[in-house]
């Protein structure tokens, strides 16, 4: 398999706030998302650069165009070079190179098979993740909004939807804080064996994994009493209506996968659907929103 490496610089462009160091890690972070949904599957930090690696069939040097032109944090400058890396099964490289263990506002710590942390020593609630090339560690800020908000839900006997389950640990956090059974789905058949295998190691038996989109929603009977979905703000959009149908009376519907900007959006379509907002998160330029259904 081919891949390109493509190296990003980014620089203040004269604004004082762009050159803080918060600001400027958050301006790294928007854009590994939106070069995320541009194909590209890595990315590497260091300093005032990112790396990112993308398949090179897959490359789009418009869509890249429209990254840079379109970035949300005002004030800051980007340019990139580009050139074929060494041919090699990448995915496998960054599978076993594993990730650091996170630690999540003291409630959890997520780590992988390969690295082992203090933190699970010292009482935090533990969850292993083995990444296989799906999307979610709890080290992206969407992901850790999510599991950081199931610590403050009542999980206890409720029926959760996992929309775009990824590595699973969305649905493995629900059930180890006590839902009574996870539905979950994913348009990647990767992240459908990846999620089972997760739940394995974390010795989850009551999550059920489909695949697929939001359609399948269609053939579903059960009503859900917490739906989850970490998907981009175009797919929110769309599917939400989906989501809506299957949830119980006084549901909770927690988003995330989109930027601050977005929120007004799609809080305008939770509420046509007859959802009212009761919390919002930001962390880094991205947002979480969560609903209850009224009845």
């Amino acid at each position: 398999m081919k891949y390109l490496k493509a190296i990003f610089n980014l620089t203040a462009g004269g604004s004082k706030e762009a050159g803080d160091a918060v600001m400027l890690q958050a301006a790294k972070d928007v854009l590994c998302g939106m070069l995320g949904d541009a194909g590209f599957e890595s990315f590497e930090e260091e300093g005032d650069t990112v790396t990112g690696y993308v398949q090179k069939n897959v490359f789009d040097k418009e869509a890249v165009a429209s990254c840079i032109a379109t970035f949300p944090i005002s004030g800051i400058g980007i340019s990139y070079t580009i050139q074929d890396v060494e041919d090699k099964n990448w995915n496998e490289v960054w599978e076993n190179a594993g990730f650091d263990p996170i630690a999540i506002d003291g409630k959890c710590v997520i780590h992988d098979t390969i690295h082992t942390s203090a933190f699970v020593q010292n009482g935090f609630f533990d969850i292993t993740i083995d990444t296989k090339q799906a999307f979610g560690t709890g080290g992206h800020e969407t992901t850790y909004m999510i599991v950081n908000e199931l610590f403050d839900t009542d999980m206890t006997g409720k029926h959760v939807l996992d929309c775009g389950c990824g590595t699973g640990i969305l649905s493995i956090v629900s059930s180890k804080l006590g839902a009574t059974g996870v539905t979950a789905y994913d348009i990647d058949e990767w992240s459908v064996e990846n999620t089972k295998h997760n739940c394995g190691l974390n010795n989850v038996n009551n999550v059920s994994v489909m695949h697929g989109n939001a359609s399948l929603l269609a053939d579903i009977k059960q009503r859900f009493d917490v739906v989850l979905a970490n998907i981009n703000r175009n797919i929110l959009l769309a599917d939400m209506a989906a989501f809506r149908q299957i949830m119980a009376e006084k549901a909770q519907l927690i988003l995330s996968g989109f930027y601050t900007q977005d929120a007004d959006l799609l809080t305008d379509k939770a509420m046509s659907l007859n959802l009212v907002l009761i919390k919002k998160t930001q962390r880094n330029n991205w947002c979480m929103l969560k609903f209850e259904a009224l009845l």
